[in-house]
């Protein structure tokens, strides 16, 4: 089994960004010491759902931070990246960082981040596909060169070249998704989403076929007495301000979620309580979904010193109990 935190780097009322990304850098030191197998950065760009914009430069910096724990993208946003260059820093950091980066890629959604990116809303409806393969050729080739619909150039050499076959992960939604299809045509593993419960998941793994171990289930994990009276308080501010901050391609805002409810739902089918019912509720999720690699978004609490203690009571206590 394998045990990761997953870290959003979410702006809770009244902070500022810098400390934000600071307590997230903190924590995966802290998982690391705490006895994480590893960690994962979200991206996202021009909300404050999550102030990283660019999942590969934090995992960089705390690749520099640590020495044991990997490090993972959940994810790098394939529609509005350049597949090739995302090859390039991952082949960089998994020489000097002695193979400990994952990296995780998905769709995005329909942002403005298309507009200012200028890959445009082709990119995000058709382009997903032909990215992941341009991606994963870069990754395991000593040239690439591409004649597509998005992509098109002569042969290149890939510099670094790449020393070890990736370890690449796709985030997949619900079981109709088109990513879960392309994911299981091509091989890779899929991350599942934080919003699902045991039962979606279920589904999902049984659209994509076939074993369900290599893949990565997400879920929030807070632990204590008090877990859900602190989750209860914090997040739903959090969430606030980050629905408000999506803006669509064509300059719709906000999401349709209302953030005291969708909390409700997360306390509801994710382990947030007492040490042992956190244990419960994670060992019947892996025996059930048959999903043995975990990674944990550890911030509900919204502060370092929360988040800190979380993520050292969840290596003291939940951890060895499951292992």
């Amino acid at each position: 089994m394998r045990f990761g935190a997953f870290l959003v780097s979410g702006r809770f009322p009244g902070q500022e960004d810098a400390d934000v990304l600071r307590r997230s850098v903190d924590a995966a030191v802290a998982a690391e010491r705490a006895g994480f197998d590893d960690v994962w950065f979200a991206e996202h760009h021009f909300m404050p759902y999550g102030v990283c914009p660019s999942a590969i430069t934090l995992a960089a910096h705390v690749l520099g931070r640590t020495e044991r724990i990997a490090v993972g993208t959940a994810v790098s946003v394939l529609s509005i990246a350049h597949p090739v260059a995302l090859a390039e820093q991952w082949s960089l950091l998994d020489a000097v960082s002695g193979g400990r980066l994952r990296i995780g890629v998905g769709r995005g959604g329909p942002w403005q981040d298309l507009e200012v990116f200028g890959t445009g809303e082709a990119r995000y409806e058709t382009g997903f596909e032909e990215s992941l393969d341009l991606l994963i050729a870069a990754m395991t080739s000593k040239t690439v060169s591409a004649d597509g619909k998005h992509f098109r150039f002569r042969e290149v050499p890939m510099v670094p070249r790449p020393e070890r076959a990736p370890r690449v992960v796709v985030a997949c939604g619900d079981a109709g998704s088109r990513a879960v299809r392309l994911a299981a045509d091509r091989g890779l593993p899929m991350l599942l989403g934080l919003h699902t419960d045991d039962d979606a998941k279920i589904e999902t793994l049984v659209a994509y076929g076939g074993s369900a171990a290599e893949h990565i289930s997400t879920v929030m994990c807070q632990v204590g007495d008090d877990a859900l009276d602190v989750v209860r308080s914090a997040l739903p501010g959090s969430l606030k301000e980050g629905f408000a901050g999506h803006v669509y391609l064509d300059g719709r805002r906000g999401l349709d979620k209302d953030p005291v409810s969708y909390t409700d739902r997360l306390c509801e089918i994710h382990p947030i309580g007492g040490v042992e019912h956190c244990v419960d509720r994670l060992g019947t999720s892996i025996r059930r979904t048959g999903i043995s690699h975990v990674i944990m978004m550890v911030e509900a609490s919204g502060t370092p010193e929360g988040t800190l203690e979380n993520i050292a009571r969840i290596g003291a206590e939940v951890l060895p109990a499951l292992r």
